[in-house]
């Protein structure tokens, strides 16, 4: 996928199975819309893992992904201080994620990319 800028945050993470409808309907429809307005933010993808076969060394050899989070998010940003930002974090405690849904989130990663020099 062709980025505009060149920075991506990757947020990955697992929910208690009794919370994953929530953590779904609330990412959705406020937590990615909310921080989407944040000045600084090009886009935002949610990602669920699936299973992994892959072909190396010319065999199809199946992939241990299980201590990998099962949801991540990709926030494309123009820069990383977007998330020092007082908008980023009011934008990140709005509606009900901070309070219903944060505390049953776990193995919670957080990783700032950017796109290598072009030259």
């Amino acid at each position: 996928m062709p980025l505009e800028g060149n920075w991506l945050l990757i947020v990955s993470m697992d929910v208690a199975p009794e919370k994953e409808a929530l953590f779904n309907e609330v990412y959705d429809n406020e937590h990615v819309p909310y921080l989407s307005e944040v000045p600084g933010v090009i886009s935002v993808s949610r990602l669920v893992r699936e299973p992994l076969e892959l072909n190396l060394g010319g065999s199809v050899q199946a992939i241990d992904v299980a201590d990998e989070p099962k949801y991540c998010a990709m926030y494309e940003i123009t820069g990383p201080q977007v998330l020092t930002s007082a908008a980023w974090g009011e934008a990140g405690e709005k509606g009900r994620w901070a309070s219903e849904v944060r505390p049953h989130t776990f193995n919670r990663r957080h990783v700032l990319r950017r796109v290598p020099d072009r030259n």
